[in-house]
């Protein structure tokens, strides 16, 4: 299926800034998931792409002149593969995603509940780890904010598709499992997406099984994966510094729509 993506994200300021350098993953890749037809991002200054640690597409952009509004908008035509069972392979090792990261650490409250429904490390307990999880810290929007960690969320009982795969990450590598961090977009049929998605994965037999906790999905079949990482700040859409601009506004519009 052929999905038309549009992401706009608008920034304000209360006073004018300058000399601003915006770091920005939006940029799907094709890969056996999915293939991408069409892929632009739109955001004013020079650009310089690369590729990061992990693969991921990193677009650079350095404005100097003056501004008080800023549009980045990304947008294009990715054909997924809704046949596909499991995570996007890549030539990383998964014991790269046992290292912990300060968002993904697991206290001995978490480890306790992850060993209620983990006796054995499989895939099928590991689904219903994400089930009771979803359950004890139900999805709610605009509860927490990106530098919430995985034991701040936990301890809440409440968060949004970051906070879930952040504790489920910090729980399957307390477990010693692999467990990664991917961004990108869900495809709701019938519906408009109004954000950008994340979810978790785990390295289990060979292969990146899909735990997407808020959605109680275990198959990638209507996701579009943009980057992959061990937590939201190796994936953050955009992050960035600039100078003076007073008190910054920020809000997202996205749409996932079937073509």
């Amino acid at each position: 299926m052929k999905l038309m993506i549009n992401h706009q994200t608008h920034y304000q300021y209360s006073d004018w800034a300058k000399n601003s350098i915006q770091y920005i993953k939006m940029m799907p890749q094709t890969n056996e998931h999915q293939q991408i037809h069409t892929w632009d991002v739109s955001v004013p200054g020079q650009k310089h792409i690369k590729k990061d640690a992990f693969n991921n597409i990193w677009l650079t952009s350095t404005q100097r002149e003056p501004y008080q509004q800023m549009l980045i908008m990304a947008q294009g035509i990715v054909e997924v593969n809704f046949e596909n069972q499991f995570g996007i392979t890549n030539s990383l090792s998964p014991a790269l995603f046992l290292q912990p990261t300060t968002t993904t650490l697991c206290n001995s409250e978490m480890l306790a509940f992850a060993k209620c429904y983990v006796d054995q490390r499989t895939v099928l307990n590991f689904q219903k780890l994400a089930e009771a999880l979803l359950n004890y810290m139900p999805y709610t929007t605009a509860s927490t904010s990106v530098t919430h960690t995985a034991i701040e969320s936990f301890s809440m009982r409440q968060g949004v598709c970051q906070d879930h795969s952040h504790v489920f990450i910090a729980m399957a590598k307390a477990l010693d499992v692999p467990a990664r961090y991917a961004s990108g977009y869900l495809y709701v049929q019938n519906q408009s997406h109004l954000a950008s998605h994340a979810w978790a994965e785990i390295f289990l037999d060979g292969q990146w099984h899909v735990i997407d906790v808020s959605n109680q999905i275990f198959r990638p079949d209507a996701h579009v994966y943009v980057a992959i990482g061990r937590d939201y700040w190796d994936v953050a859409p955009v992050r960035g510094i600039r100078e003076q601009g007073g008190i910054e506004t920020m809000y997202s519009i996205v749409q996932v729509l079937a073509c």
